[in-house]
């Protein structure tokens, strides 16, 4: 089975936090790849790099360089490793399915574009399981038909 995963899935997985112990439950057992694209590694190293940005003006937000670059780079090494497969997606296609995805959607529910960017990528793909912590997220993956199983 293929998992298609977005970024608070693999947050959750890098770094300590409320769904940690989800996400390592879920990666002990599960049969299969978790499949993730270009964008969402970029979002997750850009949220990583924001997190720094918010901690060096106020202490008691985001986290330290070190651990955003500790995040990074254990990130970069499943890829290599085989842990997350990274895929090639054809954004065009994507986006077209995107503007469907929002059109339909976002009125209503006031999905965030990162979230219809991901749930499109993951039916351009052809892939029926959604990995995410997002509760929004969630409901548009389920409305679309996809499983969500964290």
């Amino acid at each position: 089975m293929r998992y298609f995963s977005d970024t608070s899935f693999l947050c959750a997985l890098y770094r300590e936090q409320d769904n940690t112990e989800r996400a390592d439950a879920f990666m002990e057992q599960i049969d299969g790849d978790i499949v993730v694209s270009s964008q969402v590694l970029w979002e997750f190293r850009q949220s990583a790099r924001f997190q720094v940005f918010r901690h060096q003006r106020d202490k008691t937000k985001g986290f330290s360089k070190s651990e955003a670059e500790r995040m990074i780079e254990v990130l970069a090494a499943n890829v290599k490793a085989g842990a997350l497969t990274l895929v090639s997606v054809e954004w065009p296609d994507v986006h077209s399915i995107a503007e469907t995805l929002s059109a339909s959607h976002t009125m209503k529910g006031g999905h965030r574009p990162m979230d219809i960017i991901h749930l499109a990528t993951a039916k351009h793909l052809g892939l029926k399981h959604f990995l995410t912590f997002d509760a929004n997220q969630r409901q548009l993956a389920e409305a679309e038909g996809l499983v969500v199983p964290v």
